[in-house]
């Protein structure tokens, strides 16, 4: 089998030219993009037993593959199974004769959803060994030919011949002369048709069937069904899907019988399974399935997501199949359904999630399953896929609708999303201008309504992310008035330490910019984030982030300090005996991707309340950083300074023995 998809083309294809060395007998090139010149040199000079050339993009056409294969008199005589399906019969360079007839040993020929016609139809029936062929789709009127395949055809699959112009009695009587027939598939996808087919009351023909297709079509009844079965023991497979047939036990398809149905989930996933190339049948499975997910709890069933996932990836341009796979994604993951999932699994759904997103941006139905589906720690927190592209897209979704329900979906997915990225992650995202404003908006959508809720602190949440170590990011929130904005939301919540808490974070951010901080060198600013350092009433992660702004607008790096400089000593005296008041949360307060931004504010020059505030913020997290960012060396330089307080010389005492006691214990 070679590679498909992007990988095999024209050049690629040029590897197997030679037949000195190799010798290709099963080839399969579905959905590549040939030209009809490569694929005559590099495949037509190998002794072929079998060719799956379904689907191919370019120029190429049935005809080239046809005369290339011809061409080759080995080939000829070898070539047994042969795979045309969905391409074009002869382009406007093609010889206009086209002819199977050459290929004397196929044994199976699949031409469906092409336009072949009667005379190509009479052409494929004069070959001497054909026991299995596929004409779905095609253009043929008149299954008269087949009569000359009644010794030896064994498997017929003739599904939506909408073309066809025979009389139910001409064509039950050709049917009934193809006595070898164990496979039959005559399912119909014009559901809304009341299109009956008396097969089934005729139980003394086909007696050697085994399996039986008619999905979509209507007079079929499990009393029909029963006398037809009863006198075809062997009988494997019913496609009854869109029957209405079905429902009685000895059609469960628990058994040997498997049945494509819609009663059950066992009849489903069969139906799932053997649909999952036809739009119209796969739609009402997917329909089917939502359906039953929606009344019964049916537990965690991976292998039916890994179904509906695949029928997603073959329909990725039908709004109908993707609308209703998507809220069967969602059924089959919520709440704890996805713990137990496997995770490569989910991984694959969750990408085919933010490509359905990705293809249908003006569908908001579509837009609300996808989040719905992807509204899951689980999901969110544990599963691999690239959350920073996931992100992006559910920001493009945001920027498109002003739907509440949707909003709120958006700005949680994307929060959760952002907190799980790496700083360059971060840095591409952050420069994306469009997510810098939408989230603001949202801010000032929320804020202008005094709204405490979910959509203003996920956005909050987002953007001190989305800020933390990325001054472009930050950048762009300056000169979206950002700071503008955030200044009102500290005075506005005054009451709620949650979202201070974000802003001061965003804030702090800020700060650690060295190029940034003229923009918060604001007196009536500072004397606010002051008051809300030393208050006695805010909770501890208030007072650390306001002062972890005025640490480094008063650290001795740039720019230099140009207010009032009696203002400067008051916020270091009082940072420093707030800092040494602070007793540290019994949960996590705050999580650090480096410990880069603290290092500045541990040099000996700096004053005692910048160096105890970085050195209380590594405290939070020094158990699992510390030891892995070469911090251990600044630890050592600030406690050997016999200059230093003798309160930052204790906290660095302190964490600097905790990693030693770590070290030791391993």
């Amino acid at each position: 089998t070679l590679p498909t998809g992007r990988v095999l083309d024209d050049r690629t294809l040029g590897v197997f030219r030679g037949t000195e060395c190799l010798h290709l007998k099963r080839v399969s090139i579905r959905s590549c993009r040939l030209s009809a010149d490569a694929f005559r040199k590099a495949l037509c000079s190998h002794r072929l037993k079998e060719l799956d050339a379904s689907r191919l993009r370019g120029d190429i056409t049935v005809s080239d593959i046809l005369q290339g294969l011809s061409s080759n008199q080995q080939c000829r005589q070898s070539l047994q199974r042969l795979t045309l399906t969905g391409l074009d019969l002869l382009s406007s360079s093609s010889d206009p004769s086209l002819s199977f007839s050459s290929l004397r040993a196929l044994r199976s020929l699949g031409v469906a959803w092409t336009q072949l016609d009667d005379s190509g139809l009479e052409d494929i029936c004069s070959l001497p060994m054909l026991d299995s062929l596929d004409i779905s789709g095609t253009a043929v009127t008149d299954l008269t030919p087949l009569l000359n395949l009644k010794t030896h055809l064994y498997s017929l699959t003739a599904h939506g011949l909408h073309p066809l112009d025979m009389s139910t009695a001409s064509l039950l009587s050709i049917l009934s002369n193809l006595e070898q027939l164990r496979h039959l598939d005559i399912s119909n996808d014009r559901l809304d048709t009341d299109s009956e087919i008396p097969l089934l009351e005729r139980p003394q023909i086909l007696p050697a069937l085994e399996s039986l297709d008619v999905s979509g079509w209507s007079g079929v009844s499990d009393a029909v069904l029963k006398p037809f079965l009863e006198a075809r023991r062997g009988m494997r497979f019913l496609g009854l899907l869109a029957t209405g047939a079905g429902a009685s036990d000895f059609l469960s398809g628990e058994g040997n019988l498997k049945v494509a149905g819609e009663f059950n989930l066992t009849q489903l996933c069969e139906a799932l399974r053997r649909y999952r190339e036809r739009e119209v049948l796969l739609q009402r499975a997917l329909l089917h399935l939502h359906n039953l997910t929606n009344q019964l709890d049916i537990g965690s069933q991976p292998d039916v997501l890994k179904l509906v996932c695949a029928g997603m990836q073959t329909h990725s341009g039908s709004v109908g199949v993707q609308l209703v796979s998507t809220a069967c994604v969602f059924n089959l993951t919520n709440l704890e359904l996805a713990v137990s999932m496997p995770l490569r699994l989910l991984g694959n759904v969750v990408q085919q999630l933010i490509t359905t997103m990705k293809n249908f941006p003006n569908h908001e139905q579509i837009q609300k399953n996808c989040l719905l589906a992807l509204c899951s720690d689980h999901i969110l927190q544990t599963v691999p896929f690239n959350r920073s592209v996931a992100a992006k897209q559910v920001m493009t979704c945001l920027s498109l609708y002003e739907d509440q329900t949707l909003q709120r979906m958006s700005v949680a997915v994307v929060s959760l999303l952002v907190s799980k990225l790496s700083v360059e992650e971060i840095g591409h995202l952050g420069a994306e201008e469009f997510i810098i404003k939408q989230l603001l908006s949202i801010v000032q959508q929320r804020a202008s309504v005094g709204a405490v809720d979910s959509t203003l602190k996920f956005a909050l949440s987002a953007l001190w992310n989305l800020t933390d170590e990325t001054p472009k990011a930050c950048r762009i929130f300056l000169q979206n008035q950002g700071l503008e904005l955030y200044t009102e939301l500290l005075e506005t919540y005054f009451f709620d330490s949650s979202v201070q808490q974000k802003v001061l974070g965003l804030l702090n951010n800020m700060a650690e910019v060295e190029d940034l901080r003229e923009w918060l060198m604001e007196e009536d600013l500072l004397k606010y984030i002051l008051a809300l350092l030393h208050s006695p009433v805010v909770e501890v992660g208030v007072s650390y982030f306001a002062g972890g702004v005025l640490a480094n607008l008063t650290s001795s790096r740039r720019p230099e300090w140009r207010l009032d400089a009696e203002l400067r000593n008051t916020i270091l005296n009082k940072l420093h005996s707030s800092v040494i008041s602070w007793t540290p949360p019994d949960h996590e307060m705050v999580s650090y991707r480096s410990f880069q931004p603290f290092y500045p504010l541990l040099d000996c020059s700096q004053p005692s309340g910048v160096q105890l505030w970085a050195l209380w913020g590594i405290q939070l997290v020094v158990r699992t950083l510390l030891e892995n960012e070469g911090g251990l060396h600044k630890l050592r330089d600030l406690i050997s300074d016999p200059s230093i307080h003798t309160d930052v010389h204790s906290l660095a005492l302190n964490i600097l023995c905790l990693v030693e006691t770590q070290q030791n214990c391993r």
